[in-house]
């Protein structure tokens, strides 16, 4: 027995448990995201209204990116880093459509879709918003105002969430080789394959460790993860990746009938791409618990905000991107 407000070290390790209410509260909200984006995914399979690959995807991608940049620029501003936000904002929205706009397959109806033209205009993009920062401080330049700090802000958030999302655009728009020179159109299978493995790992680590597990990860940093989440979530990213690429590889696969499947099959995939997504949610844990917050926001309800809600993607989107491009000859 235990007296009041004592506790035992036993009971002290074990991490706590969130109310069955705020567990359905976040079930609703996400089987709500659910049924919101899947007619998204299938205007885009299907190519609704004549538009081309990532037409219908690509305006959540700026969305999710604008989003996620402000609620960056308020962590940071809580440690005295806070960026312009409106530098911030634009660079992280403006990084992911040059992703777009530098792909052949977005640009036309025959273009193929070579991975490496969606990744480099997105790396220069983040260049030209890193200049554009540095010359608004330029202009704005007051002795001893932040300029650095605000400066080392915006470039956090450009590398921790503009180009990361530029990587997710590229997902989408990345063919195979048809080995003759060119490229096959893109399918979905390497964009739902990275979602779908860091995702359903998501929630089953929520289900695992929210259940038996007893383990803390990180008890400083995320005291709610627990190493059997970890496992039920690297679990999840592996029957996520079988999913896709066995017994959906049919449906999934480019517009053209390219072969389709990264770097080392599906169980590499789900190993990688859930190792990373798992590391992702633990960076932007690391940032909150700094900036003493308990959520980047307040937009989705129980799930937080939008950081929160692509947290993992951020560090999976890049892996899966790698992946595939090992998995094309040279």
């Amino acid at each position: 027995m235990t007296l009041p407000g004592l506790t035992t070290p036993a009971a002290e390790n074990v991490p706590p448990r969130p109310a069955a209410g705020t567990r359905m509260a976040r079930v609703i909200m996400g089987f709500g995201l659910l049924g919101a984006f899947l007619p998204l995914v299938w205007a885009d399979f299907v190519g609704l209204w004549g538009a081309g690959p990532a037409l219908w995807l690509l305006p959540v991608a700026l969305l999710l990116a604008g989003a996620a940049a402000l609620e960056c620029a308020a962590i940071l501003a809580s440690r005295g880093l806070g960026p312009r936000v409106t530098v911030l904002v634009a660079g992280c929205v403006a990084v992911p459509l040059a992703a777009a706009l530098g792909s052949p397959a977005f640009r036309a109806a025959t273009g193929g879709g070579a991975p490496l033209n969606p990744a480099g205009w997105a790396a220069a993009a983040v260049v030209a918003a890193m200049i554009g920062a540095l010359l608004v401080e330029i202009v704005r330049y007051g002795q001893g105002d932040g300029a650095i700090q605000r400066l080392a802000g915006t470039a956090l958030g450009l590398l921790m969430i503009a180009l990361p999302m530029g990587f997710v655009v590229s997902l989408r728009l990345t063919g195979t080789p048809d080995y003759e020179g060119g490229w096959h159109r893109p399918g979905l299978a390497p964009l739902v394959g990275m979602i779908a493995a860091v995702k359903f790992g998501d929630v089953l680590a929520y289900l695992v460790g929210s259940t038996v597990g007893r383990h803390r990860m990180a008890p400083t940093l995320s005291p709610g993860k627990t190493w059997e989440g970890a496992v039920g979530s690297l679990g999840g990213a592996l029957i996520a990746s079988w999913i896709v690429f066995v017994a959906l590889r049919g449906l999934l696969a480019p517009a053209d009938s390219g072969s389709a499947e990264p770097f080392g099959g599906w169980i590499v995939h789900g190993v990688v791409v859930g190792t990373a997504g798992m590391l992702g949610d633990l960076a932007e844990s690391l940032l909150k618990r700094e900036a003493g917050f308990k959520d980047s926001g307040r937009a989705l309800g129980a799930l937080g905000g939008a950081l929160d809600l692509v947290d993992s993607l951020l560090f999976a989107a890049p892996a899966a991107w790698l992946l595939w491009v090992l998995s094309f000859p040279s």
